[in-house]
């Protein structure tokens, strides 16, 4: 390995519920006369897969339980949303002020179960059409390995390529400030790459060496990304050696609780 390439990809339009990334993904390859191949890896952010797949929730028409009017109170979030986070929670990990941290159902840690409103403002087909974006939020993926499968399916039947696909999206870290990219889908490929036993420059081997490879493709794809108003969903990585996998799945990335340091 001497250079990777990140390929952002333009002219993804604004998706709406229904819509096929992959019709989408492989457009835009075209337009830029690129020729996708199946040692390629496509990056997706999270966000146009929930748009596709319709996750959105008008916050007008949830009624909080008695839960989510408790953590409301505590946190100073609204308790629709607060409600629309417990949908997808497995468990409360805290919560205060202006914070509420979750493990989600899917078994990642994450502010608000990856609840947003940031760029999920209409234009969108109805029935969302006509409504306010403050009213409107967006949930995950509910299974984003089953996405990236059907996403990764479809770009092989229009492009004869089989490159595997990643779904990510952006987590803080403990003791760390700044969010950064991480997998929450995946098809082909397996998160974390083991190096033990490989050697070291001077033939020592490894012992407790542990690659979270698709998060760091997925930290190095958010580059190109952005997290604002960028409209660069959707990244080719090129020229990064991996090995095919396709038992692989996100939750693999997953630290077991009985050894997590952290809760």
């Amino acid at each position: 390995m001497s250079n990777i390439e990140l390929i952002g990809l333009p002219n993804i339009p604004l998706v709406q519920p229904g819509d096929n990334i992959a019709t989408f993904i492989t457009t835009a390859i075209q337009q830029i006369g690129l020729t996708l191949t199946s040692h390629d890896i496509v990056v997706i952010a999270q966000k146009i897969v929930s748009k596709s797949e319709g996750c959105f929730v008008r916050l007008s028409e949830v009624t909080a339980s008695a839960r989510a009017l408790e953590l409301a109170k505590i946190t100073g979030k609204p308790p629709a949303y607060v409600e629309v986070v417990l949908w997808d929670t497995a468990s409360v990990i805290r919560a205060r002020q202006n914070l509420l941290l979750v493990e989600h159902k899917l078994g990642f840690i994450s502010a608000n179960a990856g609840i947003d409103q940031s760029n999920v403002a209409p234009p969108l087909s109805p029935p969302l059409e006509g409504t306010k974006g403050g009213d409107i939020v967006l949930r995950l993926p509910p299974d984003p390995d089953a996405s990236a499968r059907a996403i990764r399916q479809k770009l092989a039947e229009l492009t004869g390529a089989h490159p595997p696909v990643l779904i990510i999206d952006s987590h803080g870290r403990p003791w760390r400030w700044g969010t950064v990219g991480v997998t929450i889908g995946l098809s082909g490929l397996a998160p974390v790459q083991d190096l033990r036993g490989t050697p070291d420059l001077f033939g020592r081997r490894l012992q407790h060496t542990d690659v979270g490879l698709a998060d760091q493709i997925a930290a190095a794809a958010s580059l190109v990304m952005g997290q604002a108003a960028e409209g660069c969903p959707v990244v080719i990585m090129r020229g990064l050696p991996f090995i095919f996998n396709e038992q692989a799945k996100a939750a693999d990335v997953l630290r077991p609780k009985e050894i997590d340091e952290f809760r």
